[in-house]
Parts: structure tokens; sequence; C-alpha cells
């Protein structure tokens, strides 16, 4: 199966947040190294960002680097505390489904 898209990024975005402030490769690099399935890459995670920030789900600021250009941190805000647990919500439904997928498929292929 091949990796197409990351339709729940914006909710591990929010979810990464919770933990406090970070800048886009950081939260990339987290999501490759404690996802199970990271099925994002640096274009979702940054249109993401992008959207997330019009929507008023995060505040941003510019913070100056030692070394190069300033980078933009992003940081959980209340309405994206409220996305969050609306996230959560929804995704538990889905697992819910997918759960009922599993056994019934699991028990469909057993008698093969």
């Amino acid at each position: 199966m091949s990796k197409t898209h990351g339709r729940h990024t914006p909710a591990f975005l929010l979810l990464l947040l919770k933990d406090g402030p970070s800048y886009g490769a950081q939260m990339l690099s987290r999501l490759k190294a404690e996802l199970p399935f990271c099925l994002s890459d640096s274009a979702i995670v940054y249109r993401s960002l992008k959207k997330m920030e019009e929507d008023g789900l995060v505040a941003t600021r510019w913070v100056p680097e030692e070394s190069g250009q300033p980078r933009k941190w992003y940081s959980l805000n209340e309405k994206g505390r409220a996305a969050l647990d609306d996230y959560a919500e929804d995704i538990r439904r889905r697992l819910r489904n997918l759960q009922f997928f599993l056994e019934r498929y699991d028990t469909d292929t057993t008698g093969r």
C-alpha cells in the first residue's frame, strides 16, 4: 500500500503541540519517529500548519536563529485545544469502525 496522504496530519500536529511549542521540521521528525506508520511528508505537514494557522487553531511567532533564517514556531491555543478534542472523538469513532472491519474480516477469512 502506497503512502498517498496524511488525512489526520492536523490531529497529530495538534497532539504534538499539546506538549509545547514546536516548528515544522521538528514536528515532522517527531511524526516519523513516534508514529507506527507515518503517512505525512514535509509538504503535507506545512500545508496542514498553514491551514491550521488560517483557521486560528495555532499561534505563531518568528524566532531569530543564531545561524540562518528565523524559524516559525507554532503553539496550541484554545481553539486548537477544542479542535484536538473534536479530532480525538472522531478518531475514537473511526477506531470502533476499523475494529469492526478487522473482526469481520478475520471471521470471514478464517474459513477459506
